[in-house]
This record gives structure tokens, C-alpha cells and sequence, in this order.
């Protein structure tokens, strides 16, 4: 992926965009594993928000990357589909890969909070 705009890259953007990267690899590597499990692991909620999850991420960074002027609204829609996903995840407590996933969404959702809102 190539960043546009390296000479404007903010400490708050590269973490928020590393954050992202690791959330969009975790959900899909539990969407996996999940399917591997079967079971309850196969929810449908779940597996939805994992892959919307895994979706958002990707364009939040791509977003980011691309100096797009709606950076700021697409940050603000990944912390919280993000948070919905670390309570999807959550909902199978038991299970350290799920957890996993929910404190990577959980970080991301943080990192995307923490992005300076450009007005788009």
C-alpha cells in the first residue's frame, strides 16, 4: 500500500493505522478459527461482525493512507464497529483466541477514538 501523504503522517495515524492492520489480520484468522471449531463458534452474529470488522479496518487504513478528506467519519465508524465486535467476541468467554480478538478490536476502537477528527 503506498501512503500519499508520509510528510503529514501523524504518531496518532500510524498507531490508529497499525492498530487497524492487526484487527483486520486477527478477525479474519478467528473467523478461521471459528470455522474450524463449528459449534457455537459458527454464530452467525459473530461471524458477520468479525468480517464487517475485518472490512472496516482495511478501509479505515486505506483511508488513512490515501490522505482521503473522510479519514475522520470512517475512524469514528471503525472504533464503533470495532467495539461491537470485541462484544461479539466476548460472548465466548472461554475461549483465548476469542479474547484475543476482542482486545484487538478493543485497541483499535482506541486508536480510532484517538484519531483528530478532519471534518469531511
Amino acid at each position: 500500500m503506498m501512503m500519499m501523504m508520509t510528510e503529514s503522517m501523524t504518531t496518532e495515524m500510524q498507531t490508529c493505522i497499525n492498530a487497524s492492520m492487526e484487527c483486520h489480520k486477527i478477525c479474519l484468522e478467528t473467523m478461521t478459527y471459528c470455522i474450524s471449531k463449528g459449534g457455537k463458534y459458527m454464530d452467525m452474529g459473530i461471524m458477520s461482525m468479525m468480517r464487517d470488522c475485518s472490512e472496516m479496518c482495511m478501509m479505515c487504513m486505506n483511508m488513512m493512507m490515501g490522505g482521503s478528506e473522510f479519514m475522520g467519519r470512517t475512524c469514528t465508524l471503525c472504533a464503533e464497529m470495532c467495539d461491537r465486535c470485541a462484544a461479539a467476541c466476548e460472548t465466548i468467554s472461554d475461549d483465548s483466541r476469542m479474547s484475543e480478538c476482542a482486545a484487538a478490536c478493543c485497541k483499535c476502537a482506541e486508536a480510532c477514538r484517538s484519531m483528530p477528527m478532519i471534518p469531511a
